[in-house]
């Protein structure tokens, strides 16, 4: 841990002067029992489940200053997140968050309010930009001292709206795109995030510690980036409202890249209403980012607009059945839930089998390599020449150095493929972008909707948490993630129900700038069905 980052648990005690380390915290032997936790062992907290417009309700009430909404967040965090067999979601505090909450209430005080997301405490993921105290690593030894120059766009827009930066998120080490056999959730610098539902599961990546984190209630609400699957699959398994925006529609500059044409950052949540409201916050053109100015004459959206009540009546939901079938209880789940859309006025196309699933895995594959290799020596040049590191290369080379702590578990064969790839100009990359797209969008989602006429197509996000695997890996079950990332397209994904009391998260997703769209349906399932559900912390899952 960088000694800029203000470590959890100290933080109360020594505010904003102080700065120690988590010692012993990272060498918790990961093989040992975790303690027997319950919900017994877990202090009421005055803000579970709170939202922006509560807190918002009861600042302006005097019930909290932010400053104390602030506090109430880290003794939240130094009480379930920091230490053996607690939550590790939260890689490194912001020393100067208190300071940010101080100002907000002098703002307040003097009326000036900047939005809903004033005063409002968030966290957001190592992989994003922040020119102050803190570092951003993408969770990796290599950059654990490394400090931007400036902040991403994502980050000064949270500044801007009067939100509280009370720090960042682990990760699943630079975004899970290091290895094949990785296991979600886990960085070298920050160790295993574990899914606060079940201790011994798995968030899911790469968002897992902003998943993990929004879910536990550590802060209102949080920011994670996605290239497949990251935002809506630790949102899927930590019970949350997870949206991945159309590319363009939020910056990337300053955010620690994979891909040019898949990444995004984008809200994650506890309800619709609160990701429509930092979605609203996060968009808009920026000219360090080209894919944003493909948005080109658009408006601006306040997407708290397209929360309706009847949201669901008249929508024409395609059920593509073909992301179905990997799980018993999953689909159960999901024709309960289609049940309910049903009940609400909803016309389900049932099935709109996804036409070219499955058939693009290989050049996804492909495209990202090239497009990782491009953009990470991008990134790492302009951190400048005191920056302690330079290139991919450079990279791989420090991973063999510190082999014992950067890859106990799993290996670098996915940077190896990426450094041995040519420039964006060579033909492999070209032709397999053009399969991307072609498969993606104009034969995928783009055709599925045009052929149904409908305004979302409807899948399971994915399965229940799988068993955190130091050894094997991942256990993926299935998912839907693909069509939506590969394409740019957006998807919603929120709760729908739960097995054996792990969340399960249902999936919306459509063409490019559907994102109001499909936000009114999420939330008109979401108020239909309230299937959202705090986690108990437990050690293990409840099998009675």
């Amino acid at each position: 841990m960088s000694n800029s980052d203000l470590p959890r648990r100290d933080f109360l005690v020594l505010g904003t002067a102080g700065i120690a380390t988590l010692a012993g915290v990272r060498n918790w032997r990961l093989g040992a029992p975790l303690p027997a936790w319950s919900s017994r062992a877990v202090s009421p907290f005055e803000l579970e489940e709170i939202t922006i417009a509560g807190l918002q309700q009861g600042m302006s009430a005097g019930t909290w200053t932010a400053r104390r909404v602030t506090e109430l967040y880290l003794e939240r965090i130094n009480q379930l997140d920091a230490g053996p067999g607690k939550v590790n979601s939260v890689i490194g505090l912001n020393p100067d968050a208190l300071a940010i909450a101080d100002q907000m209430d002098a703002e307040r005080k003097a009326g000036k309010l900047r939005g809903p997301m004033h005063g409002v405490p968030v966290l957001i993921k190592d992989n994003i930009d922040t020119a102050d105290r803190m570092t951003t690593s993408a969770g990796s030894l290599a950059l654990a001292d490394s400090h931007a120059l400036a902040d991403a766009t994502v980050a000064k827009r949270l500044r801007d709206a009067g939100a509280v930066l009370l720090g960042k998120t682990n990760l699943s080490e630079w975004a899970n795109f290091r290895s094949t056999h990785s296991s979600s959730g886990w960085s070298g610098r920050g160790g295993q995030t574990r899914n606060p539902y079940a201790l011994d599961r798995n968030p899911c990546g790469s968002s897992s510690g902003t998943g993990a984190a929004v879910a536990a209630n550590f802060c209102a609400v949080g920011v994670g980036t996605e290239t497949d699957g990251s935002i809506v699959c630790p949102s899927s398994n930590c019970g949350l409202v997870g949206i991945k925006p159309t590319v363009g529609l939020v910056s990337r500059a300053g955010i620690i890249p994979i891909s040019a044409t898949q990444d995004t950052a984008g809200p994650m949540a506890r309800t619709v209403t609160d990701a429509a409201i930092l979605l609203t916050v996060l968009q808009g053109i920026d000219p360090r980012d080209r894919a944003t100015q493909v948005r080109g004459a658009r408006p601006v959206e306040d997407y708290t607009q397209a929360l309706s009540l009847g949201g669901l009546r008249g929508a024409r939901i395609g059920v593509a059945r073909n992301f179905f079938g990997f799980s018993p209880a999953v689909d159960r789940v999901m024709n309960e839930a289609i049940e309910v859309m049903k009940r609400e006025g909803a016309v389900m196309v049932d099935p709109a089998n996804f036409p070219t699933a499955g058939q693009f895995d290989d050049s996804e594959f492909e495209v990202l390599l090239y497009e990782f290799k491009d953009g990470i020596n991008a990134y790492l040049a302009g951190l400048g020449p005191n920056a302690p590191m330079h290139t991919l290369a450079d990279l791989i080379a420090f991973n063999e150095r510190e082999r014992a702590r950067e890859m106990p578990y799993f290996d670098q064969e996915i940077f190896i493929l990426a450094q041995e790839k040519g420039p964006l100009t060579t033909r492999a990359y070209r032709k397999a972008l053009e399969k991307d797209d072609r498969l993606s969008r104009r034969q995928g989602i783009d055709a599925l909707v045009a052929k149904h006429k409908l305004d979302a197509i409807l899948a399971p996000t994915g399965g229940p948490a799988w068993t955190t695997d130091h050894v094997n890996g991942d256990h993926f079950s299935g998912g839907s993630s693909t069509p939506a990332a590969v394409a740019g397209y957006p998807a919603v994904t929120l709760p729908a129900g739960s097995v054996m009391g792990l969340p399960v998260g249902i999936s919306f997703f459509g063409p490019a700038w559907s994102e109001a769209r499909l936000i009114r349906i999420a939330f008109g399932y979401e108020q239909a069905s309230k299937q959202r559900q705090a986690p108990q912390f437990l050690a293990h899952v409840a099998e009675s």
